[in-house]
């Protein structure tokens, strides 16, 4: 008897849920049913938008232009704050028509991979990445090239390997400082090698910059067509307010990049969303207008939970956390416990090993295969400091009884 034909396009049906969303709701779930469980998963900060952008959006509502269509590509207003933001935050100077605004940071990811990548072309892209990256890239109809890193080299990537994992058919790089799900941040001479081999390759650069401002300790943020500027012409750049200024439900990311590029991209969204929620734009525009001390006040309790968290999971024989230097998460090797006896089951891979946590200590965490690596785990630090610390309290009893 023949099968009958899938109602889902192959297409989509290739589309893998994202785990960190996935991870999250499921913790939440159980605890909705009375389950004293503590979620490690989601990568939003704990802390509310700041006032002053939840005014500016109260007072939008109540002004009828806003209640109308806009530019699909953003509101000009906003796309000249983002251009200023963005001169004065990384010193990359481009006008406001270089800027598109997007419906978050993963709508900018998915537009620039449709923009530019036709079928078969490849894309690098250093492990581990973020959940979002290869359903991107594949559904563009490109091909992810995983470069491999670890613990061992700070999780980032060399020009060798790049080099190496180079095709006739690689057309993109894409670069991630501070990176999520590490925390690694690049050193600026690294970033300048990286782009200059990148501009003489000829290769595009899709550099994410949603963390620009996470960062601790001697660690420092440079953004690569700043410190390769003959990657100008060849480089899109992304970023939004939702780290920033903790707004990841007012979904509001941006592109910056060629204008060619920006006009395609901008044509597609015109098609596909039209303009992103007028309200959510207005709050947008005093975030970027305003200063920085609410992302300061953050970077605090972040930089602080960073160091307990990693001090804490070391503390398990068999794990291995490095310090992470942005971003907030921490990613630690748990390869030296898979196999062992933990609460009477041998787990084989750091999803089993998550589950297990999940139902043992009523802990949730994202596991590394979700990121492209096995044997790795994913922690946020974005949640208060006594649930963090008896979140991890309890990761490392359990683990700690491994043999």
């Amino acid at each position: 008897m023949a099968q009958a034909p899938s109602r889902v396009s192959a297409r989509i049906s290739a589309i893998t849920e994202s785990a960190t969303l996935a991870v999250d709701a499921k913790a939440k779930a159980l605890k909705a049913a009375g389950r004293p469980v503590i979620g490690f998963g989601a990568g939003e900060p704990d802390f509310p938008t700041p006032d002053y952008i939840v005014e500016a959006a109260q007072r939008a509502c109540a002004q009828p232009r806003f209640h109308k269509y806009t530019p699909a590509a953003g509101l000009p207003e906003l796309r000249e704050a983002i251009a200023a933001k963005t001169a004065r935050d990384s010193g990359l100077a481009v006008p406001a028509s270089q800027v598109l605004v997007t419906n978050g940071g993963k709508h900018a990811v998915y537009q620039t991979f449709a923009t530019l990548l036709d079928p078969g072309d490849e894309v690098l892209l250093p492990t581990p990445y973020w959940t979002t990256y290869p359903e991107a890239i594949e559904l563009a109809g490109g091909v992810p090239v995983l470069v491999r890193s670890d613990e061992t080299t700070g999780y980032r990537v060399a020009v060798e390997q790049l080099e190496a994992s180079c095709t006739p058919r690689t057309k993109v790089l894409l670069f991630v400082s501070p990176s999520n799900p590490t925390g690694a941040v690049y050193p600026p001479e690294q970033v300048a090698e990286i782009g200059r081999w990148a501009a003489g390759r000829g290769l595009w650069v899709i550099t994410d910059e949603i963390y620009e401002h996470l960062v601790y300790g001697d660690a420092r943020f440079v953004s690569m067509p700043v410190v390769a500027p003959e990657l100008a012409d060849t480089c899109v750049v992304l970023n939004g307010v939702a780290k920033t200024y903790a707004m990841t439900g007012w979904r509001v990311g941006w592109m910056i990049g060629p204008a060619d590029v920006i006009k395609a991209a901008a044509n597609l969204q015109s098609h596909a969303t039209s303009n992103v929620c007028n309200v959510a734009q207005a709050a947008a525009l005093a975030a970027v207008s305003g200063d920085l001390s609410a992302v300061a006040q953050m970077r605090t309790a972040f930089d602080r939970r960073r160091k307990v968290m990693t001090a804490m999971l070391n503390e398990a024989p068999g794990l291995v956390c490095p310090l992470p230097e942005g971003a907030f998460y921490c990613y630690p090797s748990v390869r030296g416990l898979l196999g062992l006896d933990i609460a009477g089951q041998r787990p084989q891979r750091s999803a089993e090993l998550a589950e297990l946590l999940l139902d043992e200590a009523d802990v949730a965490v994202v596991p590394g295969e979700a990121f492209g690596t096995d044997g790795y785990f994913r922690l946020s630090c974005a949640l208060g400091d006594s649930d963090l610390e008896e979140g991890v309290a309890r990761i490392v009893k359990l683990l700690s009884s491994a043999h």
